[in-house]
């Protein structure tokens, strides 16, 4: 019989194939994505294994240099074959993990942190720790595409979403899809600046979000918007678009009673529905509870409160995931565990 074998990865395009054959596949374990964080100074580690010449499974890894702990980050993977028995996933599971863990002790790297893009439950084939930090977004909002018109969407719309969608026309605002993504991301640049310091959270480098466009644009799967009101830029954002999905990535805007962010999600969902994709994720809100009339009632202290009303605005559904894991590989992994808990509390999570 044959046997599996682990392998660093070499062929991009055998790695991609097999994402686009999963029920789900995160553009954050895409090939491009390794591209991204090397551009900006961070190892990318991508490991695969096969047998009989077909892919049972891949996991992306960027090396981190962080202050509090290096370690390789593993973004929504590992990610194996859906079509396997239950048995043989938990074997490739194993096995990829296993590698990474090796990976890691090489590098020098106190953990392995992976955030599998598995649902809330789901158990693990290796013992891990559970991480004191999310590594991304655990709570996903997202609004399932086939089949569906705009006015299907339109109708399962909170009223006051349709209506600031509405106002925002009434009121002036255009959105655009940048012809020139490269150049005109210094308009979401300057806005995310300026939400960041309105919000106080920590953000992704300016040196990322360019090697993101730069990277995804040119196989035309990142569309850069920008919603202009009286001439100026007042929203932008990023969205990808690969495997048959549209990811708002990234969002800012300015402080203003304008609704344009409203506007320019809707061109968006448009957009991924001229496409034909298959799903239209919002990405992370905050952990939410339904009523017995069906609404989403949303935590008002958590940090990502405002953000979840304004998402799940648009009609959808909510994904739970599996919180964020770690498999240490070096004693100075307890350090980065107490460090880690104490931000945890600062920040209201």
């Amino acid at each position: 019989m044959p046997l599996m074998h682990v392998v660093d990865a070499t062929n991009a395009e055998s790695w991609d194939k097999f994402l686009s054959r999963q029920p789900w596949s995160p553009f954050l374990q895409s090939w491009k994505m390794g591209t991204v964080y090397e551009a900006i100074g961070q190892d990318a580690v991508r490991i695969v294994i096969e047998e009989n010449e077909q892919t049972l499974g891949v996991a992306f890894g960027h090396i981190v240099p962080a202050r509090r702990g290096k370690h390789i980050a593993v973004p929504y993977g590992p990610v194996v074959d859906a079509s396997l028995p239950k048995e043989k996933q938990d074997e490739v599971s194993k096995s990829l993990m296993s590698a990474l863990q090796d990976r890691a002790k090489k590098h020098g790297a106190a953990c392995v942190r992976i955030s599998p893009w598995l649902e809330e439950g789901t158990e693990l084939s290796m013992k891990t720790v559970s991480s004191p930090l999310h590594l991304l977004a655990e709570h996903v909002w997202y609004i399932g595409l086939t089949g569906k018109s705009e006015d299907d969407i339109l109708s399962t719309m909170r009223k006051n979403t349709r209506n600031l969608i509405r106002r925002a026309e009434k009121d002036g605002v255009t959105v655009e899809a940048s012809t020139n993504p490269n150049e005109d991301i210094k308009y979401f640049l300057a806005l995310h600046d300026e939400t960041r310091k309105r919000h106080g959270f920590t953000p992704y480098t300016n040196d990322f979000f360019r090697a993101q466009v730069r990277e995804f644009a040119g196989s035309n799967q990142c569309t850069v918007y920008l919603a202009r009101h009286e001439g100026r830029v007042i929203a932008s954002s990023i969205h990808i678009h690969a495997f048959g999905e549209t990811s708002y990535h990234h969002g800012a805007s300015e402080q203003t009673k304008v609704p344009a962010s409203y506007l320019l999600q809707w061109t968006a969902i448009q957009d991924a529905l001229k496409r034909g994709d298959t799903f239209y994720n919002f990405w992370g809100i905050a952990p939410t509870t339904t009523d017995n009339d069906g609404k989403v009632q949303i935590p008002k202290k958590h940090p990502f409160a405002g953000v979840t009303l304004f998402k799940t605005g648009f009609g959808g559904e909510l994904l739970n995931l599996m919180h964020c894991r770690d498999i240490p590989t070096s004693y100075k992994y307890w350090i980065t565990y107490g460090i880690e808990s104490i931000r945890k509390w600062r920040r209201g999570f």
